[in-house]
């Protein structure tokens, strides 16, 4: 009897332990990937000296002079945005990082890789493929993917609670641009005309998969560019 007991308190005990556990995985790996994120945003502005960022500026003011001529035509294919649309390495970024995004409503800052492939979904924040790059100016819209359900990190998971006002700063390899939230929207995954350039505005559009822990629909936030 004493030894079923004993038995019983065993698998109580571990029972309790697995849900402690459980209960502070989430913490420990988002202290993690916060941890990580600083040391690259550090390595990021050490390095702001060896890349070429007049020549990279123009490079990218170009590109997204040409996307709104075009009308984005190739932002079509969801499988396109997993391969960055240019190469950086020759203006020293090797590693396709091309700044942080950072949203003081939900205490976020994701590094923001070139290409929405899987691979960069699990380090941060990922710009699509076919739209602007984040360097401001007027026609453009940079639309900004990361997931709301990863087990390592927060990343989008409160993109919800984010309010019209609400400031967003993108971080590039020159500086600092901040954008305020203007609008929100729930949309079906295939609908492209929701995140093409508007006319005349200095946009970035915030996406990711609704509702949470599903994948059916897409939450979107619109911000506009204020003067810094």
């Amino acid at each position: 009897m004493r030894k079923g007991k004993l038995i019983i308190r065993i698998i109580g005990i571990l029972a309790l332990s697995l849900g402690l556990l459980f209960l502070l995985l989430p913490t420990f790996f988002q202290q993690r990937f916060v941890q990580t994120t600083r040391k690259l945003e550090q390595n990021f502005t050490e390095k702001e000296e060896s890349v070429q960022s007049d020549a990279l500026y123009e490079f990218l003011k170009a590109e997204n002079e040409r996307l709104y001529a075009e009308k984005q035509k190739d932002l079509k294919d969801p499988f396109s945005y997993e391969i960055p649309g240019i190469n950086l390495s020759a203006f020293g970024i090797t590693d396709n990082l091309i700044g942080f995004l950072t949203i003081p409503r939900i205490e976020e800052t994701l590094p923001l890789y070139l290409g929405a492939n899987e691979q960069n979904m699990t380090k941060g924040a990922v710009h699509l493929t076919q739209t602007s790059y984040p360097i401001g100016g007027n026609n453009t819209n940079v639309v900004i993917a990361a997931h709301r359900g990863y087990y390592q990190a927060n990343m989008f998971r409160h993109i919800d609670k984010l309010e019209i006002g609400d400031n967003v700063y993108i971080k590039n390899f020159r500086e600092t641009l901040t954008y305020q939230v203007v609008e929100t929207k729930i949309i079906n995954p295939d609908a492209i005309n929701e995140v093409l350039i508007r006319e005349q505005r200095d946009m970035i559009t915030l996406l990711s998969c609704h509702p949470y822990m599903y994948n059916y629909k897409r939450y979107v936030v619109y911000c506009e560019r204020v003067n810094n």
